[in-house]
């Protein structure tokens, strides 16, 4: 596509976004307001998919750093609203069908797509790991060794060609032979008579208008097949024939040429910023400089003839460059505001502190989050209208970068650096002028009062303890390569989201005190994935501003995808994988100071080299309360240790603990929810996830014909996880049979004799599942919500009744 394309999405992007700032809350309640917040929602998700399409593909840099700059934004508002959602409905799953219904949208469209820019921007880091996880394990011989084969040289290719061009000459004068054979054998004279002539030529005949009559049939019959499949390609009744399209791989070779062309502007851009800065400094920085320290001089002196004082400084934070039209003299006033506030805490009593504490507890359930990302979205939208909605790029086809715009931003850097030197100069001369004007009228000056040591012991106990660094000594490099020798990081397999086959759910949202929550599907689960785990580990900006998600637990039987689901999370989001499972440590690091050194480097490898998962297989092993006698794991080793590692987490660090499990209602749950903050259980497929899945399997597969029974496979694999039906299909079609389709058409009795030797989700094991779900913090909360309004509802019945008995 075009420059023009991409600036239209844009500009349908700043239109959605202008409707949806104008339609947002100043403070919204959660659950009265729940529509509003989930409109929201949906709306950003949209703005959100058309600004990665942007940032992927325009080709001037300029733009592509304000469109940058909007996505994160609204990423950042998507997860706040997110956060808003579910405490709403008290459940991880926002439901928002009838929504979607309101707004006519597509459901397609508001699935949230992973920007890919945050990976293009580190594909020299990403690239750069992975060769140094590569030769580590290749060093140690963990790899397989590829054999490279070795260049044949002219003289043995000549030998091998005369040999097959000999051999294909020889079975040629073979046949040739033959039929020269054959020939003289039929044109020998044969003696009959007239009569068994004529009967041979009566039965040629007929024979030939037999063979002439089924030719036609299977002509007829052929050309009205064709005629019907045309028809019901047309009209859409079948699926289009697989093949490759000649048009859809032109546009994704235009859509990298794009890529390589961004990189190509930026360089310029970059290289155009470094000399426009030069020749400024060299120019202009001298002319600024005097202009910047004159006018304070002025302020000051009509600042000194207005009010007879000198102006006092105000910190180093607040400029007089900056603030030489402020008004002064207003700290006495907020001093003594501040001190009635303080004498009026002063003067509460406990107990009204308390009640007070408590009902502020629960209005923050009820309360949305104040949106930081709010006020940058309405900045960057006026930056748009401003410099870009009516800009006219006629003479810029190329998308080269405007030299006007980066002068007057390295103008304003420059600016606001001369102004702090300016700062230090006044402040200075500020000085010297209020030495002498004291001296003029005879007073001493006072001196400043050294800090009392109660506050400097009151400061050191206000900071942070910080950590003993066990390996002072030792690079970053050689605490990776030791923590890939000892298998700690993990090669992790290059998995994406889009992977994980599942549709997702529709449903309308129930309220969080009327009944269970609606069923999931499996598309939901890559959504909230998305929202929890990629987005936060992908940006610094997201991380920090976002509510902080320190730990996950995905639950799920065997074979639904959950370590699938963490190397999808790690390759999409470019991080790190340390595998901390209790099988894997074991005999690596022995006693307690190995552990602590184990914990150390893990720790400080992933706080140097973010993002980084900490990987727990089998979670709910550290907090069984009790180990059968066989196992050799030693799984309890991190039990005490896990939950102060969680808590070690900052937000300024990009570091998440992910747990898997298949039985997480073995362990202790008080335990367990001290060290996962966030619990998700992956839903049984429903029939469109198995439909799904079954038509993508066999859809790479184009010698499988479309008249082939997916409906009838999707329901006979009820029960089964979606790693059974994958095991399945990829038993059944091997290379011999992936050779003989077209010949011997696939049977669906082959898939069901091979899926029904798998070991199906029982109904106990689901309702095991649900138990435990039901223990899960979040839905407690909920299941208190809904015991609350029965009460209330049994009163009221019971007053209504009462009522009617006095009348």
């Amino acid at each position: 596509m075009s420059h023009v394309t991409y600036n239209t999405v844009w500009a349908k992007a700043q239109e959605l976004l202008t409707t949806t700032l104008q339609s947002e809350p100043t403070q919204a309640d959660r659950r009265e307001q729940r529509k509003l917040l989930a409109t929201l929602y949906l709306r950003y998700i949209i703005i959100a998919n058309y600004l990665s399409e942007c940032v992927d593909q325009v080709v001037q840099p300029q733009k592509r750093m304000l469109i940058r700059k909007l996505l994160v934004a609204t990423l950042g508002r998507i997860l706040e609203l997110k956060c808003d959602l579910v405490e709403a409905d008290l459940c991880e799953w926002s439901h928002c069908g009838d929504v979607i219904e309101s707004l006519h949208l597509n459901p397609l469209s508001c699935d949230l797509t992973i920007p890919s820019c945050f990976t293009r921007e580190r594909k020299e880091e990403l690239e750069y790991r992975k060769r140094t996880v590569e030769d580590t394990l290749n060093k140690l011989g963990y790899l397989e060794k590829v054999q490279t084969k070795i260049p044949l040289t002219e003289h043995k290719a000549i030998l091998i060609i005369q040999t097959h061009e000999r051999a294909r000459q020889g079975r040629l004068r073979a046949q040739f032979m033959k039929e020269i054979r054959g020939m003289k054998d039929r044109g020998k004279p044969l003696q009959a008579d007239a009569e068994e002539e004529d009967d041979s030529q009566r039965l040629s005949l007929v024979a030939a208008l037999r063979i002439q009559k089924i030719w036609r049939g299977y002509v007829a019959r052929r050309q009205t097949r064709r005629r019907k499949l045309h028809e019901m390609l047309l009209i859409g009744m079948i699926p289009p024939q697989k093949k490759e399209s000649e048009h859809v791989n032109k546009a994704l070779a235009v859509r990298e040429d794009r890529r390589n062309l961004q990189e190509a502007r930026e360089c310029e851009y970059q290289s155009a910023i470094v000399e426009i800065r030069d020749n400024i400094e060299r120019t202009q920085r001298g002319l600024i400089l005097e202009q910047l320290g004159d006018q304070v001089r002025t302020w000051l002196r009509e600042y000194h003839a207005h009010t007879g004082k000198i102006p006092e400084y105000t910190g180093s934070e607040r400029p007089i460059s900056r603030l030489m039209s402020s008004r002064q003299g207003t700290d006495s006033e907020l001093s003594k505001s501040s001190s009635k506030e303080s004498k009026s805490k002063k003067s509460r009593s406990p107990k009204s502190k308390d009640s007070k504490d408590e009902e502020e507890d629960e209005t923050t359930h009820m309360k949305a989050i104040i949106s930081v990302f709010v006020p940058e979205l309405t900045m960057a939208k006026e930056e748009y209208d401003e410099s870009w909605a009516n800009k006219n790029e006629s003479a810029n086809t190329r998308q080269h970068h405007y030299e006007d715009i980066i002068y007057n931003e390295q103008m304003n850097s420059m600016e606001n650096e001369l102004r702090k030197i300016v700062d230090d100069m006044m402040r200075s001369e500020l000085q010297l002028l209020q030495e002498a004007f004291d001296k003029d009228r005879g007073y001493k000056g006072k001196k400043q009062k050294k800090a009392s040591k109660k506050a400097r012991r009151g400061g050191k106990k206000a900071k942070k303890k910080k950590e003993k660094d066990l390996t002072p000594d030792r690079t970053t490099e050689s605490l990776f390569e030791e923590l890939i020798a000892n298998g700690i990081i993990k090669r992790c397999p290059e998995v994406y989201l889009k992977d994980f086959i599942g549709e997702r759910s529709y449903h309308t949202a129930v309220p969080h005190n009327k009944g269970k929550e609606n069923d999931i599907d499996l598309g939901d689960f890559r959504q909230i994935l998305t929202e929890y785990c990629i987005l936060p580990l992908s940006s610094d900006q997201l991380h920090l501003s976002t509510p902080h998600i320190k730990s996950l637990m995905i639950a799920g039987p065997k074979g639904s995808g959950k370590d699938a689901l963490v190397h999808a999370i790690c390759t999409e989001a470019g991080a790190l994988l340390f595998d901390l499972t209790p099988a894997n440590i074991v005999g690596k690091y022995p006693g307690k100071s190995g552990l602590t050194m184990l914990i150390h480097l893990v720790l400080k490898v992933a706080r140097l080299l973010p993002p980084a998962v900490i990987y727990m297989d089998n979670a709910e092993r550290p907090f069984v309360k009790k180990i059968p006698k066989t196992d050799t794991t030693d799984p309890k080793r991190l039990k005490k240790d896990l939950p102060k590692i969680v808590k070690g987490f900052s937000s300024d660090e990009r570091i998440m603990l992910i747990g898997v499990t298949s039985c997480p209602w073995e362990s202790d749950q008080k335990l367990l929810q001290q060290v996962y903050q966030k619990f998700l259980s992956i839903p049984r497929a429903g029939y469109n996830s198995r439909y799904l899945v079954w038509k993508t399997l066999l859809g790479k597969f184009s010698a499988i014909s479309w008249q082939f029974d997916i409906s009838g496979m999707s329901r006979i694999s009820d029960g089964f996880t979606v790693g059974s039906i994958m095991e399945t299909v990829q038993e059944v079609i091997t290379v011999k049979r992936m050779l003989r389709l077209r010949v011997l058409p696939l049977s669906p009795l082959e898939l069901i004799n091979v899926l029904c030797k798998k070991t199906p989700v029982y109904r106990e094991e689901d309702e095991a599942f649900e138990l435990w779900w039901s223990k899960t913090p979040l839905a407690k909360r909920r299941s208190q919500a809904v015991e609350a309004y029965l009460e209330e509802q049994a009163e009221l019945q019971a007053k209504q009744a009462s009522a009617k008995k006095n009348k």
